[in-house]
């Protein structure tokens, strides 16, 4: 593998891997100087599609912001669908086709008044959540997927997303 082979496969791995974001420990976080978390929506904090939150997910959340830390979610969601998750949860939103690019991040960093060093990117998707996150050199952190249901294209993903994390398995 010659080396710009290998910064493309570290480029696209996540710093941490968890179950799901109540995993995530806050404590460590703040510990890594860490005061802004961008989260995804869809199959992160809530199934696809759906409109009702984990409820793990929203203690998790409400313990973040308890703690002095800025939450703010970043979505492809469309306007409506975002702002129901940002009014719901009382959270800053930033939405329309913004992963994976670098601006979508520095926006929702304006939005938390965060740099890349402070901010943590929590996700389910390596080709979006976590890609964009590491191009800025923002921490990462991937979740497992809430839920089977996804679009077609995603589905896709995931099978390239198993094997850039070691799982070659087809289910």
């Amino acid at each position: 593998m010659d080396r710009g082979e290998r910064r493309k496969t570290v480029l696209i791995q996540p710093d941490m891997r968890v179950a799901g974001v109540w995993e995530i420990d806050l404590d460590e976080l703040s510990h890594r100087g860490i005061a802004g978390i961008i989260v995804d929506i869809d199959n992160t904090i809530a199934p696809w599609g759906a409109r009702d939150i984990s409820a793990p997910a929203a203690e998790w959340l409400a313990q973040a912001r308890s703690r002095g830390l800025g939450v703010c979610l970043l979505t492809n969601n469309y306007h409506s669908r975002a702002n129901w998750f940002a009014r719901a949860l009382g959270l800053p939103v930033v939405c329309g086709w913004v992963k994976p690019w670098r601006w979508g991040y520095r926006r929702a960093m304006r939005v938390l008044g965060t740099r890349p060093d402070s901010t943590v990117m929590v996700g389910d998707q390596l080709f979006t959540d976590i890609l964009g996150a590491k191009r800025l050199g923002i921490y990462s952190i991937l979740v497992s997927p809430l839920s089977d249901r996804e679009l077609p294209h995603t589905r896709l993903k995931r099978r390239f997303e198993r094997f850039l994390l070691g799982r070659r398995d087809d289910s």
